[in-house]
């Protein structure tokens, strides 16, 4: 099996990623995919998407869920309305999740991804126990559908996330680490971060960013893979030491620029074939 098969996020009807025709001209085999709207969960369609998918060539590693009424504005309202977090929309949520759980078991992918949101950082709140509650009931959908739950980082620290993960007491739950959240977020270091969640990463997003001027109260911004302050050649060199050899997902979210967007994962592509051979090499 290749190790670190190079993929990208993409969309079928939905959300920042790529179009499946593009990710199969860029010439990668694998993608993450954000899950289609809920018409286009049924199981005819997952078939006719299955056909398009051998097509195509390319092979689904992770069904990402995302949310109507999420806003990544900024930080605040982040906080207010992304993932299961918050109060108001947290059952209908998790439905919904059990049913792109489902459709993903469907297209036979055994991993299911998701911002949850920003978990409170001061256990005794009562909102920290509602989140683990939750959690365990994804995460207890998707064992019974022999899948595993991939946590995106970002809006926790690792140290937190860490003892979040410990709290759930789910052997399904993991991370997908994407580097880039961290310095967005403010939330850390990326490289120290991923050292110390190293045994809970099972996906990654090959995604670059700045720091902002204040981290934590302003996003930073996010650049093109390279041009950013992850450092991606220590990032996959922290990742072969930690024994991952899974897909390198590249995420560029600016959909509003296809053109812009294809070209700028197609010079990410480039940048992590030159990674590869030289880290690859021994």
């Amino acid at each position: 099996m290749e190790r670190w098969p190079i993929g990208v996020f993409a969309s079928i009807d939905a959300g920042l990623g790529v179009r499946l025709e593009v990710a199969a001209e860029l010439g990668v085999t694998t993608i993450q995919l954000h899950a289609p709207h809920k018409a286009h969960r049924t199981p005819a369609e997952a078939d006719r998407f299955l056909e398009r998918l051998a097509q195509l060539g390319l092979q689904i590693t992770a069904v990402f869920g995302g949310f109507d009424g999420e806003s990544y504005a900024d930080i605040p309202t982040v906080a207010k309305t992304v993932g299961l977090v918050p109060p108001a929309t947290r059952a209908a949520r998790l439905q919904e999740m059990k049913e792109i759980s489902d459709f993903a078991r469907r297209l036979g992918v055994s991993a299911v991804g998701l911002h949850l949101g920003f978990v409170p950082h001061d256990t005794a709140d009562p909102l920290y126990g509602e989140v683990i509650e939750v959690t365990r009931r994804l995460c207890d959908h998707c064992q019974a559908n022999s899948q595993t739950v991939h946590l995106e980082t970002g809006q926790e620290t690792a140290d937190a996330l860490l003892r979040f993960l410990g709290d759930v007491k789910r052997d399904n739950l993991f991370v997908n680490f994407d580097p880039a959240n961290m310095i967005l977020y403010g939330a850390g270091e990326p490289i120290p971060a991923l050292e110390k969640l190293g045994p809970y990463v099972r996906s990654v997003h090959c995604k670059d960013g700045r720091w902002a001027a204040n981290p934590g109260q302003e996003w930073g911004v996010e650049t093109p893979l390279g041009e950013g302050d992850v450092g991606m050649e220590r990032f996959l060199a922290t990742l072969k030491k930690l024994g991952y050899f899974g897909p390198l997902t590249i995420e560029r979210e600016i959909p509003q620029e296809p053109e812009r967007q294809k070209a700028e994962i197609g010079s990410a592509i480039s940048l992590l074939n030159r990674l590869k051979e030289k880290l690859l090499a021994n």
